[in-house]
Formats: C-alpha cells, structure tokens, sequence
C-alpha cells in the first residue's frame, strides 16, 4: 500500500527549518507495512496545496498533509485541502469553546482567526491534539483516506502517536505483521555500530535491522515479520541478545522514547540516591536536562555552574593551585569539581563538566576536548577524556557533553 506524505511550510521549502516529522512519520508507517512512496514539500500557498492533494489524491491511498493549522494569513492548508477534494469546513463547537476557555484563563486575546484551529474537513473526523490547539481531520472517502496534521513537532508528534496511529492500525493493520523494538545506543559511530550489529545478526532470517541517528543517540529498530506475538517476542529478545553481546557498553536502554537522562533520574530513584552538578562548558545544560525529566527532585536537589575559574575555587572549592598547575580543562579539575560538589549537597554523586565548546581553543586545547569527571560516594573518583569534533558545533559540542557525562552515571549504576 503507497501513501503520500505532503509537507507544507515556506521555511521547510526554503531549507531554514529541518523537516523531521516527515522522516518520523515514515518509519512509523513502515511498521504497518505502509509505503511512503511519494513525498513532496510546498509552500505556504493556496494553489501548490491544491494540486499537491489532487496529485496525491490519484496516485496514493493514504495521504497526509502536514503543517499550516495555525490561525494565521498564511495557514491555508485545511481550506486548501477541503478545495482539493471539493468538500467544506465543519467547526468542532466543543473544541471552540475549549479554545475561548484557555484564551481567558491565560488573560490572552482571543481573535476571530482563532476559530480556524477548530475546524476540520466536512465529512471526516476531527483528531484530538492533546498537547496544542489546532485540532486534525482524518477523512475517509472512496476507498482513500486523508489526514491533516499541525505541524509543530512537539504536537505532530504527539497526535501522531495518539490519535493518527491507533486509526490506522484498526484500518490497515490486517495486512503483513511487523513487530518492532528500538534499542538506544550512545558511544558509537553509526557505521562502526552497524557493521557490528550485521555481523552479529546475520544468521537470523525473517528480520532487518535498521539505525535512526538522533542528536544524543542512536536508535536501532529490529523489525520481524509476519510471527505470532509469543513468536516475535522470542525472536526479538534472541536478536537483543545477539547485539548486545557486541554491543553492551554502549547500550542504555529499550524503546523509542526512552533517553538517558530518564533512564538515569529513574535508577537513582529505585536506588533512592542522589546527584548533583558543577559545570563549565556545559553552562547549566546537565541540570537543566535533569531537571526535564518528572520526578527529578527525588533525585536533584541542586547544583553549580562554575563557568569561571575563579567561580570554580569560591563556589565549589576547587583548589587554585591546581587550576594554576593543570589549567581548567584538565583531569584534576574536572576531579575536584565533581568531588567538591559532591561534598557541598552531600549527594551521592557529583558530575562535572569542563572543556572547550568553542570555535575557539583554551589553553592550548582545541575545541572539542572534554573532561567529565564523576564522584561517587566511597568511590574513587573518575575522570574520562572527550575528544568532540569540533565541526559539529558549540551546542552540540556541550549537547553530547551531557550525554557522555549521563553515561558515565549510569554505568556508574550498574
């Protein structure tokens, strides 16, 4: 079965903003056994919107029109797409004045434009957007189906997961059986990672296994076809298995919206245990991302930010002498800021992060390099060399910073 994804949005036609709902939308059709053979990006246009459906319309069974909800001038899409398949706008009177509602509570102007977000396509369905305000249309009509979607990631995603794919399922679900599982890796070149994985995995048939790189891992999907699920459950864990053997030291946990942060903030929690931070070059970034996680504060109670030297020796402790003799991106210092900080909050551990985000070098060090250091408890403490390389980015830079530095925790864990 083909489906057509149609992304619409100037700024992802013009290449100022990454299309990832696509790429998303994609690899969860494909665990239904769905196709998406045609893709195609318009502008925030009226009549490239238009001939895109009718395109789509001839050629696809399944088609999604994502982006363009919102209440603006330029959000045409859902007009657009009702001309497309000559049918009208329907207002959603609950969702309407749900909006009303949360406009006053938040002592915010409603506009009359506002009430686009409530409509759908006349004939279908609204979708429920649990986390915005734009609601979505699922069209089904002659043997084809439409679905329109905001495109914001965050609320794509979610409706996506929510109220688009429990749809399909109960639509298209008869068809070949695919049973899936996300492994999460951090450490590892893809390529080097998937080479390893082929080669541990090549003598069982019935399955692929594929990588989908992210910005703090990577994720490996294995895919077996057409088993009970007793039987695919089986085959699944002998496949784990098989990677794992090779691939342990990198592997941090199951499923596809597992992270490392949660799987860390989660162990300190059975183990009811606690850890703090001081950090330079990550500037607040490991707190921050602690605390995203619910129920950090069983886990956080507080921590440092040390982006000067000088803050290093007031805030925390760290002795002048060895800054002046190793300098700040350094293994000792990385090792006192972690143990320093420990001390202070009497936490079970204490991470900290020094190096060189960049462009340019310190001390003599290029961008990239990294000391993480991490106290525990009654433990030694561990200090461990990063060379980043320096073409990714000062954000991402102190973004795989964090990552490295959670890893260092977790196996820390055990």
């Amino acid at each position: 079965m083909d489906a057509e994804i149609i992304s619409v949005g100037t700024e992802l036609a013009l290449g100022q903003v990454t299309n990832t709902n696509a790429p998303l939308l994609a690899q969860q059709l494909a665990t239904l056994d769905i196709t998406a053979s045609y893709q195609v990006t318009v502008l925030d246009d009226g009549r490239q919107i238009e001939a895109a459906v009718e395109t789509a319309w001839h050629r696809a069974d399944l088609i999604f029109v994502c982006g363009g909800l919102g209440p603006t001038t330029d959000d045409v899409t859902l007009k657009s797409t009702a001309r497309a398949l000559q049918t009208t706008l329907a207002t959603d009177q609950a969702h309407w004045a749900w909006i009303q509602q949360t406009f006053r509570q938040r002592q915010i102007d409603l506009l009359a434009e506002n009430i686009q977000q409530a409509r759908y396509l006349t004939g279908g369905q609204p979708l429920a957007n649990p986390v915005g305000l734009a609601l979505g249309s699922w069209y089904d009509h002659g043997g084809k189906v439409v679905v329109v979607l905001p495109g914001p990631p965050a609320e794509f995603k979610t409706m996506l997961m929510r109220s688009v794919l429990p749809r399909l399922v109960a639509k298209y679900g008869q068809g070949r059986r695919i049973t899936s599982r996300t492994l999460n890796f951090l450490g590892r070149p893809e390529s080097q990672l998937m080479d390893e994985i082929e080669a541990a995995t090549k003598q069982f048939t019935n399955v692929t296994v594929t990588s989908y790189v992210q910005p703090s891992q990577i994720q490996v999907r294995i895919n077996v076809y057409d088993l009970s699920k007793a039987m695919a459950k089986q085959l699944l864990d002998a496949v784990t298995a098989a990677i794992l053997t090779v691939e342990r030291p990198f592997y941090f946990g199951t499923g596809d919206q597992c992270t490392l942060a949660q799987v860390v903030v989660d162990q300190l929690k059975r183990r009811q245990q606690t850890i703090t931070g001081a950090e330079s070059l990550t500037g607040g970034l490991f707190q921050s991302t602690i605390c995203s996680i619910p129920g950090a504060s069983n886990v956080f109670a507080g921590g440092f930010v040390t982006y000067a030297a000088w803050a290093k020796e007031k805030l925390i402790g760290v002795d002048k002498q060895v800054v002046d003799q190793y300098g700040v991106v350094s293994s000792p210092t990385a090792a006192q800021m972690a143990e320093k900080s420990r001390q202070q909050l009497n936490a079970d551990f204490g991470l900290a992060f020094t190096g060189v985000a960049g462009p340019e070098a310190l001390e003599g060090q290029p961008a990239g390099t990294v000391w993480l250091g991490l106290a525990q408890k009654g433990q030694p403490v561990q200090t461990k060399e990063l060379h980043l390389a320096p073409y990714i980015g000062r954000q991402a830079i102190r973004n795989l910073s964090v990552q490295y530095g959670l890893q260092m925790v977790y196996q820390a864990l055990g």
